[in-house]
């Protein structure tokens, strides 16, 4: 059974989640962004189903690189990593993960979470 979970940049849907693994359809819409954010344990690999993403992602020296995605391209998000995702148009995005969902630490956010 899918899950739906309204977010303030657009939606998610967990079609997959177990004990080993997690995985989600992300909804962006155009012009939002999800909070720079890494996570402690866990990991993730994203792929861009339809439309183009910006992807904020921190390099080995720490530094945050832009990534231009479109559909096909994909890249794996290591824990302790900061990232963030933009949607320059509509996007899909599929997510698969380890299950920790909770795992969650925000460095800034557009809709103020904390």
């Amino acid at each position: 059974m899918v899950k739906r979970v309204e977010k303030p940049w657009g939606h998610e849907e967990i079609w997959a989640e177990t004990a080993d693994y997690v995985g989600k359809v992300l909804f962006i819409k155009k012009g939002h962004r999800l909070s720079l954010q890494h996570h402690m344990v866990k990991e993730e690999t994203v792929r861009i189903a339809s439309g183009v993403m910006a992807l904020e992602l921190e390099s080995a020296s720490g530094e945050l690189e832009t990534h231009t995605l479109r559909p096909g391209e994909s890249r794996h998000i290591a824990p302790g990593r900061r990232h963030r995702m933009y949607a320059v148009t509509d996007c899909e995005v599929y997510e698969v993960s380890t299950p920790h969902l909770t795992d969650v630490v925000r460095h800034q956010d557009d809709y103020g979470r904390a």
